[in-house]
């Protein structure tokens, strides 16, 4: 189907309040067209009306007006190169871009990974599956640490009650 009329279909469906459709017609322009500003523009509009800043920015994020708000969110939440370039869903080199600055920032990406990686890495043949290790680790253990107190506590307080229960 052409860009042209999936667009349309997407407008249709926005204005028959079928926003999530229209999400889905537009994710999957982004993986047809990625170099594509309008598709990404409508992709980040469809995400503000859901509340996801993080979403709406990783879809600006090629785009020199977009939000700082939700270019932070993006970044927040793809804090490593190699989940950012893979968030973003661009193939091709750079120079395909359109702009300069969506040039820049997908360069300044690819090479952030490369140098996380220890590798060369491009946009045709990267698929994140090669990541660099996750730096949630910590936050893992202390959560599952934390469980494991919360249920001995909950055994230390039945076990206390069983004991009083036959005193």
């Amino acid at each position: 189907m052409a860009l042209t009329d999936t667009l349309a279909r997407a407008d249709a469906d926005l204005a028959a309040g079928r926003i999530p459709m229209a999400r889905t017609r537009l994710r999957g322009l982004v993986q047809a067209y990625p170099a594509s500003a309008e598709v990404r523009r409508r992709l980040a509009e469809i995400y503000r009306l859901y509340g996801e800043p993080e979403q709406a920015g990783r879809w600006m994020y090629l785009e020199e007006d977009r939000d700082p708000v939700e270019t932070a969110a993006f970044e927040d939440r793809y804090v490593l190169p190699a989940r950012r370039m893979r968030a973003l869903a661009w193939r091709g080199h750079e120079s395909l871009a359109g702009s300069a600055f969506a040039e820049a920032q997908l360069t300044a990406v690819r090479v952030a990974c490369a140098e996380s990686l220890g590798r060369a890495v491009d946009w045709d043949t990267f698929t994140g599956e090669e990541e660099e290790p996750d730096t949630g680790g910590v936050r893992r253990v202390a959560g599952c640490a934390g469980t494991f107190l919360l249920v001995a506590a909950f055994v230390a307080i039945w076990v206390n009650g069983l004991i009083d229960l036959f005193d």
